[in-house]
C-alpha cells in the first residue's frame, strides 16, 4: 500500500500545472446564482476525460421543494444543472460522497479588487479570482484525487462518488436534490476553505426578518409619533443579550479561540419613508447561528420567547410586539463523534502526507455538510484547502500548495477508506488518457 501512496503522490506532483490549469478554467467562469452552466461544462469535460459514471440534472419537482429541508432564493434551476460523476468500486469496499459546490457569491465593488475577479491569475503560489478559495480548489482537489488513482491504474473497492452541485450558498438545495436523487455513501467529505483544519463539528444558521412598529407624525411635531427607528434601537441590543446569553452556554473545546461560536448578525435595516415624518416601520434582517447539539426548532422558539421578553423593557412593545419571521436561506449544523472512522481515517492520512497532527475545530459557518448528515443520514466531514478568512471577500485566493497537500491527503484517505482492489485498470488509463 505504501508504494501505492508514493507512487498516486508522484503522480500529484508532476501534474501540478494541470490542476492550475483546470482551476484556472473554473475560475473564469462567473458561476453566480443562475449563471453555473458554463463551470459545470468544466467539470462535467473532467468527468468525462475521468471516465465516470455520469449523471447531469437541473434539480426540481415536487419531492425537492416539498421537503421540509428545501430552501431557496428563487423558483426555478433552468439551466443549472447538477453534475454526479461516480468511479465505480470492484466491491467490499466503503463509499463516499466527495461534495462541492460550484455556485459562487457576486464579486461585489470591483474597486475593491486589485485584480480581475474573473481572469484566475496566478501569483507568489497563489490563484486569484472568485471562488478560487469557496471552493473551486477544493473541487480541483477532489477531481485531482480521483485522476491521480485511475492515472496510476489502481482500482478501489468501494465507489467514489463526485458530486458538483449549485445553490450551496443559497441553502443547499443542489445537495438536497442529490440526495433525493438516491445517492447514499458510508461517509462524506466536503472540502470547504478549512486552511486544511479538520472541521470535526459545524454551526449551523438560518436568516431572520424583524418588523419593528412606531406611529407615524410629522417631523414638526415629532412628539406626537413613536419612532419605529429609535425602538429599533433597543431591539438590536436585546438581540445581542440574547446572543451573549446563547454563547454563554457553549463550552465544547472545540470552539476555543473562536470569539462567537453562534453569532446573531443584523445585516441589513430598512426603516421610514420621509425626512420629515416620523418613521412607523422598521424592518431588520439578519442571520442566526444555530450550535451544532441544537435544532432549528429549539433556537427559534429560544428567539421569539426573548422578543417577548422587550415589554418588560419598554411598555410599547406590549400592545405592539415585534414581529418575527424565517426567511430564505437556511444551513443546518453538523458533527460526527469523535471516535468515528471517517475522522481517525481522515486524520491518518492527513499526518502521512504533512507529518504533523492536523488541526481538529468546529466551523464557525455553515455547509452542505448539515443536509448530508440530516437528510441523507451521512457521517460528513468539512476539509479543504482553501483560505477561510478570504472567502466572500476582494482579492480572494487561494494557495497552490495547500490544495496540492490536500489533493495528495483525499488520495491517500479514497485509498484507505476505499481499500485497493487487486485489480488495475487498462494502460491508458495509467497514463491519464
Amino acid at each position: 500500500m505504501n508504494n501505492l501512496k508514493e507512487q498516486v503522490c508522484i503522480w500529484i506532483d508532476e501534474n501540478r500545472n494541470r490542476a492550475i490549469k483546470l482551476l484556472k478554467k473554473m475560475v473564469e467562469q462567473r458561476s453566480v446564482q443562475g449563471n453555473e452552466a458554463s463551470a459545470q461544462a468544466v467539470v462535467l469535460e473532467k468527468c468525462r476525460q475521468l471516465r465516470l459514471d455520469i449523471d447531469l440534472w437541473e434539480p426540481g419537482g415536487k419531492l425537492l421543494k416539498q421537503h421540509p429541508h428545501f430552501v431557496a432564493t428563487r423558483t426555478s434551476f433552468k439551466d443549472s444543472p447538477n453534475i454526479v460523476g461516480v468511479l465505480k468500486g470492484t466491491g467490499e469496499g466503503k463509499s463516499v460522497i466527495l461534495n462541492g459546490h460550484i455556485d459562487v457569491v457576486p464579486e461585489g465593488d470591483l474597486k475593491q479588487w486589485d485584480v480581475d475577479p474573473y481572469l484566475a491569475e496566478v501569483k507568489d503560489n497563489r490563484l486569484y479570482g472568485r471562488g478560487s478559495t469557496d471552493m473551486k480548489g477544493g473541487n480541483v482537489s477532489l477531481l485531482m484525487a480521483i485522476e491521480a488513482i485511475k492515472a496510476s491504474g489502481i482500482a478501489l473497492k468501494g465507489d467514489v462518488i463526485f458530486q458538483s452541485v449549485i445553490e450551496e450558498e443559497s441553502g443547499g438545495a443542489g445537495t438536497l436534490a442529490a440526495i433525493l436523487r438516491g445517492y447514499k455513501a458510508d461517509a462524506a467529505i466536503i472540502p470547504e476553505p478549512t486552511k486544511l483544519k479538520i472541521f470535526q463539528k459545524q454551526q449551523g444558521s438560518m436568516w431572520f426578518r424583524l418588523k419593528v412598529k412606531g406611529r407615524s407624525a410629522h417631523g414638526g411635531t415629532r412628539y406626537e409619533g413613536v419612532s419605529a427607528i429609535e425602538k429599533s434601537t433597543l431591539v438590536v441590543q436585546h438581540i445581542l443579550e440574547l446572543e451573549a446569553k446563547r454563547n454563554e452556554k457553549i463550552t465544547d473545546p472545540l470552539y476555543k479561540g473562536i470569539p462567537i461560536p453562534v453569532p446573531i448578525n443584523i445585516g441589513k435595516i430598512e426603516g421610514g419613508s420621509w425626512p420629515s415624518s416620523v418613521a412607523d416601520l422598521v424592518t431588520l434582517e439578519g442571520r442566526c447561528g444555530i450550535a451544532p447539539n441544537e435544532t432549528i426548532e429549539e433556537v427559534q422558539a429560544e428567539f421569539q420567547g426573548f422578543l417577548e421578553e422587550l415589554s418588560s423593557k419598554d411598555e410599547w412593545f406590549k400592545e405592539h410586539p415585534v414581529e418575527l419571521e424565517w426567511f430564505g436561506a437556511r444551513w443546518l449544523p453538523n458533527e460526527i463523534d469523535s471516535h468515528h472512522p471517517l475522522l481517525s481515517t481522515l486524520k491518518d492520512s492527513y499526518k502521512q502526507i504533512l507529518h504533523e497532527e492536523p488541526v481538529i475545530e468546529a466551523s464557525p459557518w455553515g455547509t452542505d455538510a448539515g443536509l448530508i448528515s440530516h437528510a441523507g443520514d451521512i457521517p460528513s466531514i468539512v476539509f479543504g484547502p482553501g483560505v477561510t478568512e478570504v472567502a466572500h471577500f476582494p482579492n480572494e485566493y487561494i494557495e497552490i500548495d495547500k490544495m496540492i497537500d490536500c489533493t495528495k491527503i483525499l488520495a491517500v484517505f479514497l485509498l484507505e477508506w476505499c481499500g485497493v482492489s487487486e485489480q488495475r485498470f487498462l494502460q491508458d488509463d495509467r497514463k491519464g488518457k
